[in-house]
C-alpha cells in the first residue's frame, strides 16, 4: 500500500512539473522562423514589423523590431522605433527586455522569471509580480488575448476587453487575400488584430493620433 501512495504521488508530481512547462511546438512559431508586416498609411508604406524566431533545445528567443517614418513635406513627424528580446522554455515566458524610443522619447521594460514568478519593472511603472497568465503584447501568440498584457513599451500591465468580431478575407502585402479571426481590443488601448486558420498572427490595425488609420499587411 505504501509503495502504490509514492508510486501515485510521484507520478502526479511528474505529471505537474510536465503541465507548467509545455513543448514549445506548442506555440506559433512560423516554419521559418520569421513573421514580417509593412506598415500601411493612406496606401503608402511607412515601416515595417519583423519577428525572428531562434530555438536551442527547449528554450525558444523572439526578437522584434518595429520601424515607423512618417514626414509631412519632408519633415519627419514620426520617428518610431522599438526593439523587443523575449525567452520561452516551452509555453513559459522566461524573460523580456525592451527599448522604445518615440520621437526622442525613450521607454523600457525589463521582466525575469524567478521564484516568485514574472517580475516586471518599466519606465512607467514601480516594480511588480505579474499574474498568470500574463504575457508579452507581442501579439503573435493568440494566446495574449487571454489574460493580462504588459506593455514593451513602458511595463505597464494592461487589462483591455476583447471581443472576437467575425472571420474575413484581409489583404497580404503580394496582393493576396486569406480568412483570419478579427478581434478588438478596446479600453487601456484600442486595437484590431488578426488570426489566420493556423492561429499565426495575420495582421493589425490602429487609429494613429491624427486620426488615420495604420494597418498592417503580412509579408
Amino acid at each position: 500500500m505504501m509503495i502504490g501512495r509514492r508510486a501515485l504521488l510521484v507520478a502526479s508530481l511528474c505529471a505537474a512539473s510536465k503541465a507548467e512547462i509545455r513543448p514549445a511546438a506548442a506555440l506559433p512559431v512560423p516554419p521559418n522562423g520569421l513573421l514580417a508586416f509593412r506598415l500601411m498609411r493612406h496606401g503608402e508604406e511607412i515601416g515595417h514589423h519583423t519577428l525572428s524566431f531562434e530555438r536551442a533545445g527547449d528554450i525558444l528567443t523572439v526578437g522584434t523590431e518595429v520601424t515607423a517614418r512618417v514626414t509631412l513635406l519632408s519633415i519627419p513627424i514620426v520617428n518610431y522605433r522599438h526593439q523587443v528580446v523575449e525567452t520561452w522554455r516551452g509555453e513559459t515566458l522566461i524573460s523580456v527586455t525592451g527599448e522604445t524610443n518615440k520621437n526622442g522619447q525613450h521607454e523600457w521594460v525589463k521582466a525575469s522569471r524567478g521564484g516568485e514568478g514574472l517580475v516586471v519593472t518599466g519606465s512607467k511603472t514601480e516594480r511588480y509580480l505579474a499574474p498568470e497568465p500574463a504575457r508579452a503584447a507581442t501579439y503573435w501568440n493568440r494566446h495574449v488575448l487571454d489574460g493580462p498584457m504588459i506593455s514593451l513599451e513602458d511595463g505597464v500591465l494592461l487589462r483591455p476587453k476583447v471581443a472576437m468580431i467575425r472571420t474575413e478575407n484581409i489583404p497580404l502585402a503580394s496582393g493576396g487575400t486569406i480568412p483570419a479571426d478579427r478581434y478588438n481590443l478596446s479600453g487601456p488601448f484600442a486595437v484590431d488584430l488578426w488570426y489566420d486558420q493556423s492561429n499565426t498572427w495575420a495582421s493589425l490595425a490602429l487609429t494613429a493620433i491624427d486620426g488615420s488609420t495604420v494597418r498592417y499587411e503580412r509579408l
